[in-house]
């Protein structure tokens, strides 16, 4: 195998990114390797039926209130805008997710929900964010139902059905990512930048790692590579590149059912989510999300279930209490080899990042820690 000054382990934002830093701005050689055929991890789409654009893992879509994040892809990409809309099927009527003023006026009777949003705005004010397990804690009586309500129509089933566990049991981060806005926001995310790689994720991930410097090696498992004197960044599974060591870490995995309608468009928004019937979670119609146009649409529904290492994927690490005792003799085993083996992303870390986070993870990484070392080594 060639020499190579780095090595790094996973071709997702976390690896990619951290490649092309190293390769552009420190001029080191760098092989970028993936268990995969591909490259873009679980952001990798590709062409499917009617020569749709599709996502293989389930949908993503790019959101950031990074200006730096922001600016930095957009040096590999130009911008499709786009502001996802999630609606949720609720006693067989489809509401506006997260639950806002729409929601309620579309559930409730008129006069009940004019009552209950006037509640909420003197409450907690027109324009906030709650997460429904604070507002469950307290507030007026009459809300007190409400957010009962909330919380068993679209947070319970549809939590116990993505991560086997209940919102309680959770990090409250977890059910805080889709509070109650008290507000007419219908879109899902409410960040500054909102939009979709206007030639698709792998396209904008081959421009990452266009890079004389970078070599890339898909198919590849870490083993056949790990001997070499290179420094090494990896962003799999902190618990597998220790050998379970201290035990086995859990994770989420998901399963997909592709399906193609002979009809131009299916849903009213690009996602629907099925809190409490079915057993997959959501349903994703792509041409929302890409803006293709086309006689057939390709949708896809996501089934949770458990990460069964060598049968399929670990998607999500789980963030209780328990887990973060389970990492940490792991973060230490990861601390005592820093300076020859860093590990990032969202399972190196083992920890629930956006895209946005993950690629912000990795630049910061790159300059407080890759740079010092480098220019400390060149004395």
């Amino acid at each position: 195998m060639p020499e190579y000054d780095w090595i790094i382990v996973g071709a997702g934002y976390t690896g990619a990114v951290l490649a092309e830093r190293i390769a552009t701005v420190l001029d080191r050689r760098v092989l970028v390797i993936d268990r995969r055929g591909h490259i873009a991890g679980n952001a990798y789409d590709h062409k499917g039926d009617g020569g749709l654009l599709i996502h293989k893992y389930g949908p993503h879509i790019f959101h950031t209130n990074s200006d730096k994040v922001w600016e930095y892809l957009s040096g590999f990409t130009g911008w499709r805008p786009y502001e996802h809309r999630v609606q949720g099927e609720i006693d067989g009527q489809l509401a506006p997710i997260p639950f806002n003023l729409n929601s309620l006026e579309k559930l409730f009777p008129a006069t009940e929900a004019e009552a209950l949003s006037k509640l909420l705005i003197d409450t907690y004010g027109f324009g906030k964010s709650v997460p429904i397990l604070k507002m469950k804690e307290g507030g007026p009586p009459g809300l007190q139902s409400l957010a009962t309500y909330i919380y068993e129509k679209i947070f319970e089933n549809y939590t116990l059905k993505q991560w086997a566990l209940r919102p309680e049991q959770l990090d409250p981060g977890v059910s805080g990512r889709v509070p109650v806005r008290i507000s007419r926001d219908d879109r899902y995310f409410q960040d500054t930048y909102q939009a979709m790689p206007d030639r698709g994720y792998t396209a904008m991930f081959e421009r990452i790692l266009k890079h004389p410097n970078i070599h890339i090696s898909t198919s590849t498992e870490y083993r056949d590579v790990k001997n070499s004197n290179a420094k090494v960044f990896f962003t799999g599974p902190i618990d597998e590149y220790f050998d379970y060591q201290f035990g086995a870490l859990p994770y989420r995995s998901l399963r997909f059912r592709f399906f193609t309608a002979p009809i131009a468009n299916v849903q009213p928004v690009g996602t629907v989510n099925y809190p409490n019937t079915h057993a997959y979670t959501r349903i994703t119609e792509f041409k929302h999300l890409t803006g293709e146009i086309s006689d057939v649409s390709v949708l896809v529904e996501e089934y949770p279930q458990a990460y069964e290492p060598g049968k399929n994927e670990p998607y999500y690490p789980i963030p209780t209490s328990d887990t973060a005792e389970k990492l940490k003799p792991y973060e230490a085993a990861a601390r005592a080899l820093e300076g020859k083996v860093w590990f990032a992303g969202r399972l190196g870390d083992y920890a629930y990042y956006n895209m946005d986070q993950a690629c912000g993870r990795a630049l910061a990484l790159f300059e407080k820690k890759i740079v010092p070392s480098v220019q400390g080594a060149d004395g």
